[in-house]
């Protein structure tokens, strides 16, 4: 790897990552305190980011398909695929089928972050796009680590219902190594690292606003009540709710 360059990446991943405390529901979750009816928002707004996400990112590629930054954004749009083929079985597992979450309307605040992604993608500096999203996958990536081990602890999910987070709660060090490689000996300079700040801030800014606008969903929303079976004397016909003896 190109070890300046690297360390260019580096550098803005510390400067431009959150820090400090997650977003508030991302505790909730990891706590075990915030229903299904939250995660099951939370698929159906996902079903609609990777789709958008992915072909901003194809529109990258092909804006620098004669250089190697467009092998890697290719590639980025490919997880984005392999991702999106996990998401029916979290949702799923949180009640809603495929139908179901598709029908959810798009709520704006979740849908901010693919928003600016697209017009980053036709309008953004292909190199300085490279920088801000490795600063923003490794708060993402930390985010979903939290939520996969939550979702197997506090939800019994299996494997499968949690995969989804588990792609993307892998480290993001080889896609930083081919992104130095990607950017040549020169790097990023001057004019694109100060587009790279503003790029990642406002990704930044999207990503917790994705959360929060979920959190408020739950508080407008709320999880309906569950109902228990009242046993009302022996039955005396075969029921889908109660089969027959044998």
């Amino acid at each position: 790897m190109n070890q300046r360059v690297g360390g260019q990446l580096r550098e803005l991943q510390v400067e431009l990552s959150a820090g400090g405390e997650p977003p508030a529901l991302v505790g909730e979750i990891a706590a075990g305190r915030a229903p299904l009816a939250v995660l099951a928002e939370l698929a159906a707004q996902q079903q609609r980011i990777i789709g958008s996400d992915r072909r901003s990112l194809l529109l990258l590629a092909t804006r620098c398909a004669d250089r190697p930054l467009g092998t890697w954004y290719t590639t980025v749009a490919e997880g984005e695929s392999a991702a999106l083929r996990t998401l029916p079985a979290f949702a799923a597992a949180c009640g809603p089928n495929r139908e179901q979450a598709a029908a959810r309307p798009p709520l704006p605040g979740c849908q901010a972050y693919p928003a600016y992604l697209a017009w980053l993608a036709l309008n953004g500096r292909p190199d300085a796009v490279v920088a801000a999203l490795l600063a923003n996958f490794t708060d993402w990536g930390g985010y979903c680590a939290t939520v996969a081990d939550a979702l197997r602890r506090h939800h019994g999910f299996s494997d499968e219902a949690c995969a989804f987070f588990d792609f993307f709660a892998q480290p993001a060090t080889e896609l930083a190594q081919q992104a130095a490689e990607a950017l040549g000996e020169d790097g990023l300079d001057g004019p694109a690292l100060a587009a790279a700040r503003e790029y990642g801030g406002m990704l930044q800014a999207y990503e917790r606003l994705f959360w929060d606008t979920l959190a408020a969903s739950d508080q407008a929303h709320p999880e309906p009540p569950r109902h228990t079976m009242v046993n009302t004397g022996p039955a005396t016909a075969a029921s889908p709710r109660q089969p027959p003896l044998t």
